[in-house]
């Protein structure tokens, strides 16, 4: 893959007269696509002595946004608020592992749905090179209470492997269910993306033809893997964002869509939109998407790694409508 990969480029090059940014198959030659634009004073949380902050799950109400992300050197999951989505407060811890316990020793990569005055978050525990699904519910967004003491979902398909993880879950008004696409594989980056539902948040059934979401091959920037997806919800289709793996370093961001949120997906033909930058502080991988819809605008944040400390940027498209 990688010898032709640069055969096509060398060609591309001749053909042209134009040099590419980068001489890796499959990486990008730009920031990103479809007019995303990177905000400039990336990043815009994590660094420092906070370390590794990363995974984000943002809610917006009337008075400011609330982003939960996986606090690396706490183990725990962190909650930071911020008037414009670009300044954020320090991160305060809101759910931590619990000493002992075979699945929840790390936590991390948490969803939160807001939902008839509670705070529902579903979450990532690790324990022993495995990965499972959590339920804890928040009055506050800030005190979480464990559902229960075992996990929600565990790794129990043969495509699931060893990890459940990174959860996104949606409250289907019209059908009165809890909607969950996940990612399953291995511990070290998961391999697909598969779908569960539930009426309750706690007992959830997987979907009969898991994973609903793979790899395509045919397209070398997602060759390896798809993981880590935010599903929209939209009036005539499901909107995903979601992270495709070049290889088990590199990563970029692309958008798919599907009239049901299941199958049948139509990936943009811009993918992918959101790729690193050069020497940047996101020049090793951009990943774990996390977008909302202002009414003239999409605001996208996201984790940027350079080398092995890991971000959050963020990144705006001028218009309510993304053409797509």
């Amino acid at each position: 893959m990688k010898k032709n990969g640069m055969k096509v480029l060398i060609a591309l090059t001749l053909i042209t007269g134009v040099c590419s940014c980068t001489t890796t198959p499959g990486k990008a030659g730009q920031e990103t696509a479809g007019a995303w634009v990177k905000y400039e004073n990336n990043p815009v949380l994590g660094g420092g002595d906070l370390g590794t902050v990363f995974d984000i799950c943002v809610l917006k109400d009337e008075e400011s946004y609330k982003i939960y992300c996986s606090w690396r050197p706490q183990k725990s999951i962190a909650l930071s608020t911020s008037r414009d989505g670009k300044h954020w407060s320090r991160p305060q811890i809101v759910l931590s592992p619990v000493e002992g316990s075979r699945w929840e020793a790390d936590l991390n990569r948490p969803v939160v749905v807001y939902k008839d005055g509670l705070y529902h978050m579903w979450y990532t525990g690790q324990n022993d090179g495995k990965s499972w699904i959590g339920y804890a519910i928040s009055k506050d967004g800030y005190s979480f209470e464990r559902q229960h003491n075992q996990p929600v979902l565990s790794a129990e398909e043969p495509w699931e492997k060893v990890a459940v993880m990174c959860p996104h879950v949606i409250w289907d008004k019209r059908e009165h269910i809890f909607k969950m696409w996940y990612s399953g594989g291995e511990q070290y980056e998961p391999d697909a993306i598969g779908y569960a539902t539930s009426e309750d948040g706690l007992h959830w059934t997987k979907w009969k033809n898991n994973p609903v979401f793979k790899a395509d091959p045919t397209k070398s920037w997602e060759q390896h893997k798809v993981t880590a997806c935010q599903v929209i919800e939209r009036e005539n289709d499901y909107l995903m964002f979601y992270i495709g793996f070049y290889d088990i370093d590199f990563a970029q961001i692309g958008m798919a869509r599907s009239e049901n949120g299941i199958d049948n997906w139509e990936r943009y033909d811009g993918n992918p939109i959101i790729s690193p930058t050069e020497n940047g502080w996101d020049a090793s991988a951009t990943y774990k998407p996390f977008a909302i819809q202002e009414p003239n605008r999409w605001m996208l944040w996201y984790n940027g790694r350079k080398e092995g400390l890991e971000q959050i940027g963020l990144a705006v498209y001028d218009s309510h409508d993304l053409n797509f």
